[in-house]
């Protein structure tokens, strides 16, 4: 008796043993994908006028500057930025930009980062003639001074651009009156040179997209057009835009180009350039472009919550660049789905997409316990503006999801909704834990994921397995929550499917009348095989640049196009096993 039992005390250590190397593989591997939202640990609104429904994080209007070798990322009231080697593991440096004269809660709204020569330098959205520029040879470690205080122009979402010729210029505008500006600036004093000139309004009689609203009506207000953001490619310059709203499933980023860098422009055709209205977290206006350590585009921009308050935001990441034609596009392709990190010279015309499907999209789901009418089924119905929330945020509360059937797990990504937060503004030390088990019967548990003893901030963690698994059940296990209630927005499972992939949609109907060709209404044959349609457009059967994901549903009214121009669509169906093949392209003059 005595040699059995040290047996199975071995076997047991054995198997921890085995349990920490896994764990600690989980820890050591190198992530080779990301997924949209950005998991950052994104401050709470500072603002408590916008928090009456609701304490919440929020952010928005990003920009990613690279400076010697590294990124920096700066977007609104984070109270400081972080960095990265890797765009992927970003570091948080706390650091407030203002000063006791500075009457606000707006700590770098809408900031314009910029590099010139071996400095960063950092100004904030104002509307007055009272902020200074900062700049840092060291931001890392957190040095800053006065490169000129105060800027003489009070710009709200600006933005600097150093051209190859040396001349500086500021681009900046918010409203839904007055155009986009733009001005010279003295590159050694940066004193205004000359008048501030005006860019270009918004057209929403011309373009569909740009008309408020969640629903492209115009009701309530006008559109507002905001977040300048100047490229320069092949001798040319795309001055780029945020529009019509930034709390809207539309808000996209548009653009328009000159030979002169303070024009006249006139607008490309395929616009907008960044545009995500469907799927799991929708938006992507007011950010920026900008080139990585090897060279490839990539567009930054904000998306959309709202549902504590038109301005909870988050931030998504997108593969982007210039065509033969020199047309400016983002790849927005299941742009919430993992996408693959960059790891040298890339065609972004290829898609980064890593091919895993979401697995558990509306299937079964079991909880511990359910506040009021937050619903269970919430946490899997591809929508970040409904979650399920536990009564409590104690450790033992539990969310457990069913696939339906063994599949293959290569990711998971968890979003956390606010439910009853206590702070405003940034926090420092807060942080996340949970377990995480897989099951193939629903009975027998293995962890798969152990974060209880994470000490960082996750709020849209995404966890790439070193090795897929297979199995039918997973079950999130809460162990301690930064504040509020134990709630998810989105428990997602990536990988693939134990079935076959949809079939070809049939009976694709694109119906543009001569009232409005801003519009169209799109209808097809339902597939009981799929879950989602991506659809397909653009302004040449070569340049199908935008993808709109529907789900559960068998047509979509489309109001986003130039009124003067055809346009082109297709579509292909999706579920748990991949994508089927796409329709033939059809025109709609």
């Amino acid at each position: 008796m005595k040699r059995l039992c040290c047996f199975l005390l071995l076997i047991i250590c054995l198997q921890i043993i085995d349990y920490q190397l896994f764990a600690q593989g989980m820890l050591n591997k190198k992530q080779l994908t990301y997924c949209n939202p950005l998991n950052l640990d994104y401050g709470y609104t500072p603002i408590p006028n916008f928090a009456e429904a609701g304490r919440h994080r929020a952010t928005a209007d990003p920009v990613i500057t690279l400076y010697k070798g590294d990124y920096y990322l700066f977007s609104t009231n984070q109270w400081g930025y972080w960095w990265s080697h890797d765009l992927y593991n970003w570091k948080f440096v706390s650091k407030s930009f203002l000063e006791p004269q500075h009457k606000v809660y707006d700590d770098l709204c809408a900031p314009a980062v910029f590099v010139l020569g071996d400095t960063l330098l950092v100004y904030g959205s104002t509307q007055e003639k009272n902020f200074p520029i900062w700049m840092s040879t060291n931001p890392k470690a957190n040095e800053w001074k006065k490169a000129v205080d105060p800027f003489q122009i009070g710009a709200w979402d600006p933005d600097f651009f150093l051209d190859t010729d040396g001349k500086l210029y500021l681009y900046w505008g918010s409203s839904n009156v007055y155009p986009l500006y733009g001005q010279q600036i003295s590159r050694k004093t940066f004193a205004p040179i000359g008048e501030r000139r005006e860019m270009f309004k918004l057209n929403d009689a011309q373009f569909g997209w740009q008309r408020f609203g969640e629903y492209l009506d115009n009701t309530f207000l006008d559109p507002f057009m905001e977040g300048a953001w100047m490229t320069k490619y092949n001798g040319k310059y795309y001055l780029q835009y945020g529009a019509p709203g930034t709390e809207f499933s539309g808000y996209a980023d548009g653009v328009q180009v000159s030979d002169k860098p303070l024009g006249p422009f006139r607008p490309q055709p395929h616009n907008p350039f960044a545009y995500k209205p469907g799927g799991f977290a929708r938006g992507a206006g007011h950010g920026n472009t900008f080139q990585d350590v090897w060279g490839n585009w990539w567009h930054l921009s904000t998306m959309v919550i709202a549902v504590k308050n038109n301005f909870e935001r988050r931030l998504g990441l997108w593969p982007a660049g210039f065509d033969k034609d020199g047309t400016l596009y983002s790849n927005t392709t299941f742009g919430d789905y993992p996408h693959y990190l960059p790891t040298g010279p890339q065609d972004h015309l290829k898609s980064r997409f890593t091919g895993w499907m979401l697995l558990n999209y509306n299937k079964p789901v079991q909880v511990s316990s359910t506040l009021g009418g937050y619903l269970p089924n919430y946490a899997v119905d591809e929508s970040i503006k409904t979650y399920w929330s536990a009564a409590t945020g104690n450790k033992g509360e539990y969310l457990q999801t069913d696939l339906g059937s063994v599949s293959t797990v290569h990711a998971i990504q968890i979003n956390y909704a606010d439910q009853d937060a206590e702070f405003l503004g940034k926090q420092q030390g807060t942080y996340h834990q949970y377990k995480l088990y897989y099951s193939q019967d629903g009975k027998k548990w293995t962890v798969l994921v152990d974060k209880s003893q994470n000490k960082t901030d996750v709020p849209h963690d995404y966890i790439e397995l070193p090795e897929p698994v297979r199995t039918r059940y997973l079950k999130l296990e809460n162990l301690h929550m930064p504040t509020g209630k134990f709630a998810i927005s989105g428990l997602r499972v990536f990988g693939q499917g134990a079935g076959t992939k949809p079939d070809m949609v049939k009976g694709l109907v694109v119906l543009r009348t001569e009232k409005d060709k801003r519009s169209a209404w799109l209808k097809w044959t339902p597939s009981d095989k799929a879950y989602a349609y991506n659809i397909y457009t653009g302004i040449a059967p070569d340049k199908l640049y935008t993808c709109i994901m529907v789900h559960g549903q068998n047509d979509y009214y489309f109001k986003g196009m130039d009124k003067d121009l055809p346009y082109y669509f297709s579509m292909e169906a999706v579920n748990e096993n991949g994508v089927s093949q796409r329709t033939p392209v059809m025109e709609s003059k």
